[in-house]
């Protein structure tokens, strides 16, 4: 039975926190530290605020109930993972795609400087690290944190900023220093005050409450803490994944909010930062509840047209006779692979190179797959369609 629906105006709390003086760089200036969850007074949900949670719970329930009909989830997940490692991504300013990704998966050159692809990569590695954790029993902590830290910034432009530690000199936000940053995080000194309190939160200690709140709260928290020198957006917005899927609310991990945060960035941002200097939590909510319902929502459809894809584009392939085999074999390889060479489908499959390019020619004249090089040797082929409906923001003869 649904909770009475209750009408209130949000408390004005003020600032979320104190300021505490420091001094870096060779100047002084002042570092937020955020007081503990949950916040003081309460969280108050008014009408329009409870049924954005309601609608984004409903969401979540039916994209849950979606993976358990799809006729090959990991299939989905695979390409659905990377598209959020790149949109996270993008949003910290890298210029690599989605194709971009997929180009350099399958070791072929893609079109963006390899440390932009790369830093993608390791947050594809760090999900999937955190996702296998969750599975073996072990609880989203700081240590867990600290190891998919480590896989973030293992390789490329990231590697110099103490991978898998939490930082030992000050940090701050916009701005060319500590003086005129947009926000200034807690001093190196104060990062366990800090940290402590927020695992407890989310061992939901001192009390328990909806995963949706949880997770929102949490994400500004650890935000706002900012405890690595790198990474820190990347690694919030993946707890925010792995938060959700690690309470059951989600069979597999098919939720993911980047796209949102990426179309709404400033938005994003001055919410984040009203919630630190004015406490407007309810502001803050009412964002995430819409984030987590367009993107469940978002989520489901997409799964739902790459599946009514694949069984028409099935279809077609089976008509090609004696043909059909292979080919269907290779057309169901690139619904995981949906960019590949001739020779990472030969291995995959175990099949001949000649066997695997006739397969190719004949998803090819079916307008299933395009090839991209133009090239006679070193093909790279792109199953257009499946990339369109994920949303690729390139089109994929772009990308070469």
């Amino acid at each position: 039975m649904t909770p009475p629906i209750k009408t209130s105006v949000p408390p004005k709390r003020g600032l979320t926190g104190y300021f505490a003086p420091i001094s870096t760089t060779g100047e002084k200036c002042r570092a937020f530290v955020p007081n503990p969850l949950p916040p003081t007074p309460a969280i108050s949900l008014d009408a329009e605020t409870q049924s954005l949670m309601e609608q984004a719970s409903l969401a979540v329930g039916r994209l849950d109930g979606l993976s358990a009909v799809l006729p090959d989830t990991s299939a989905f997940l695979y390409s659905y993972v990377r598209k959020e490692a790149v949109l996270s991504s993008q949003i910290e300013g890298t210029q690599s795609t989605l194709s971009d990704l997929l180009l350099f998966e399958s070791e072929a050159t893609p079109g963006v400087p390899l440390e932009d692809v790369q830093q993608v990569s390791n947050y594809v590695a760090a999900l999937n690290r955190g996702l296998e954790r969750l599975r073996e029993g072990i609880p989203i902590s700081l240590r867990l944190i600290k190891e998919l830290h480590a896989i973030l910034l293992s390789k490329g432009r990231g590697r110099g900023k103490e991978p898998g530690e939490f930082r030992r000199s000050q940090n701050w936000i916009g701005g060319s220093r500590p003086g005129n940053a947009t926000f200034v995080p807690p001093p190196p000194d104060l990062l366990l005050e800090c940290l402590g309190p927020w695992e407890k939160f989310l061992h939901e200690e001192p009390k328990k409450m909806p995963l949706l709140i949880k997770a929102a709260l949490a994400h500004v928290q650890f935000e706002t803490i900012h405890p690595f020198l790198d990474g820190n957006g990347r690694i919030g917005r993946l707890l925010i994944t792995l938060l959700i899927y690690s309470e059951g609310a989600l069979r597999e991990p098919t939720l993911y909010l980047s796209l949102h945060f990426k179309q709404h960035r400033d938005q994003y941002y001055d919410l984040l930062q009203r919630v630190r200097t004015h406490g407007e939590w309810e502001a803050w909510l009412q964002f995430f509840f819409t984030a987590v319902r367009e993107s469940a929502e978002t989520a489901s459809n997409t799964a739902r047209r790459l599946m009514k894809l694949g069984c028409d584009d099935e279809r077609r392939v089976a008509k090609l006779g004696r043909a059909a085999g292979t080919a269907l074999r290779l057309h169901r390889y690139l619904q995981t692979r949906p960019i590949s060479t001739i020779g990472a489908a030969s291995t995959r499959l175990s099949l001949s190179v000649p066997t695997i390019t006739s397969a190719f020619n004949h998803l090819q004249r079916l307008g299933i797959v395009q090839e991209l090089t133009g090239q006679a040797r070193s093909r790279i082929y792109a199953y257009k369609e499946y990339l369109s409906v994920l949303g690729d923001d390139r089109a994929p003869d772009e990308t070469r």
